[in-house]
């Protein structure tokens, strides 16, 4: 241990700043500034000797997160990105893009602000870059089998990496013209700028992984013809069919998905031209709900230079701190702020949606009205209805699974209750076909679609080759240490 008294001698948590809202919202770099490694380094030292580490607990990948927070401390910086990288591929995705399940069980938390993990993994993994420390692994040998890996949002590419590493070849299909999922087009560039997608995808190809745009399977190429052609098949397609909203007026023109919305905003700054772009330029947006999802949408018609924003929540506004129902280790549901609530727009809760209404076929307005809870169900209540204005309604109400129709009719899969690919204890759907990620746990953060990819591509090593040494971090029966997850 580096510090064994650094959690008593520095007792404040301190992250990175962010950029003054005033200069941020002018342009779509991250909104964070510069790190400093010298605070990182002291932050990383508030790491305790706690013996039962429950962060572990917290982090599905298992991140051996005080080992490396030590080696951080003691500014061995290639040790802990070697440490780091050794449960996650991609801390340079988890370290800006998860919500951290990892700070909330931090056993510090108990009395004292958390370690700020998440912020010392991501400096880990950037300051490797800068150093050259992330290099290719090749591996020593091939071992003749072939692997398609269709989608290529983490899970994909998790299970990519670490079935190429082990000498399998391995093809990854994209539908989009870019690989990254929604890495790439559902996350605005104020959150993760797509160079470091870049950088990592130019590792795994230097390792031998291929891929393949513009092809989208069940359609270019059938899901029989692909298992033919390949010794086995990981589904890694995401829980991307998104939840409607079942009221009158939600025809309208100027009601939309927010995922339409992100990725045509996300194609724009990453320099496509997409004809008649949805923008928020000028207009009385409305977004319904209040999650991470709202919260891009926020932050992108914000830089559009939207009229006004308004975001609803059907439910209660979360409390400041964990309530005694959601004690310590459980990742607790909290009122947050995130850098786009900072910047604009505002947040109303109970809130329901009764209609949208509409002039000429284009939505004007949206007919709200309180929240009430009968017989333990949320309704408007009768009475409270009134307009709010709205020349743009964004639709951020989750996901209701994968789109399975032309595996489920091609290949005979089967879906479980939750609508999502049905797999036993091993990933496996049928014969070779195998599903990773939210195609099969349903919508869920980055870091259990990483852990599920990394524990699919042991589960196809071990079908391939008889027995496996790649890790199997998770079961698809694992969940998260949440009350509300």
């Amino acid at each position: 241990m580096a510090d064994p008294r650094g959690f008593l001698k520095v007792t404040d948590r301190e992250t990175a700043k962010r950029r003054p809202v005033p200069v941020r919202i002018k342009d779509w770099r991250e909104v964070y500034e510069e790190r400093n490694s010298g605070v990182v380094k002291e932050q990383a030292g508030r790491c305790m000797d706690c013996g039962i580490p429950f962060c572990h607990a917290g982090c599905p990948l298992g991140n051996l997160i005080p080992e490396w927070n030590d080696l951080t401390h003691l500014g061995k910086n290639k040790e802990a990105i070697d440490r780091l990288h050794s449960t996650n591929n991609f801390p340079e995705f988890t370290g800006r893009l998860c919500p951290a399940p990892c700070e909330s069980a931090c056993v510090l938390g108990i009395n004292q602000p958390a370690v700020t993990i998440k912020e010392i993994e991501v400096s880990i993994i950037d300051d490797a870059f800068d150093a050259g420390f992330v290099t290719p692994n090749v591996p020593d040998r091939l071992t003749g089998k072939t692997v398609a890996v269709v989608g290529s949002g983490p899970a994909g590419l998790a299970a990519a990496q670490q079935l190429t590493r082990v000498g399998h070849t391995v093809a990854v299909f994209e539908r989009d013209d870019r690989i990254g999922g929604l890495l790439r087009y559902g996350i605005p560039d104020f959150k993760m700028e797509k160079r470091h997608i870049d950088k990592r995808l130019a590792q795994m190809t230097a390792e031998g992984t291929r891929f393949r745009t513009g092809v989208n399977i069940g359609v270019d190429i059938t899901w029989e013809e692909l298992k033919l052609s390949y010794d086995a098949v990981l589904v890694a397609t995401g829980s991307i069919t998104p939840r409607g909203l079942d009221v009158p007026g939600s025809e309208l023109a100027g009601v939309h998905f927010a995922m339409e919305y992100l990725t045509q905003a996300n194609r724009v700054v990453a320099g496509d031209k997409v004809e008649d772009q949805l923008s928020a330029e000028g207009k009385h947006v409305v977004i319904l709900g209040g999650g991470d999802t709202g919260a891009d949408c926020l932050g992108t018609a914000t830089r559009q230079m939207a009229a006004s924003v308004t975001t609803i929540a059907i439910g209660q506004k979360p409390q400041e701190q964990r309530t005694a129902d959601q004690p310590w280790p459980m990742d607790p549901r909290v009122f947050e702020i995130s850098s786009a609530h900072e910047e604009f727009g505002d947040r109303k809760y109970l809130h329901s949606t009764v209609e949208l209404i509409g002039e000429d076929g284009q939505v004007t307005g949206i007919k709200v009205a309180d929240t009430e809870f009968v017989n333990g169900r949320r309704v408007p209540k009768v009475g409270t209805e009134r307009v709010m204005k709205a020349d743009l309604v964004l639709l951020a109400l989750g996901f209701t699974g994968p789109e399975s129709d032309t595996i489920t009719n091609q290949l005979n899969a089967e879906l479980d209750a939750q609508t999502n690919i049905s797999r036993d204890g091993k990933y496996r759907s049928k014969d070779s076909l195998f599903v990773a990620g939210d195609a099969g746990r349903g919508q869920s953060l980055i870091v259990w679609a990483i852990a599920e990819g990394r524990a699919a591509a042991a589960a196809i090593d071990e079908h391939l080759e008889g027995e496996t040494q790649l890790p199997f971090p998770v079961k698809p029966t694992d969940k998260p240490i949440s009350v509300y997850s």
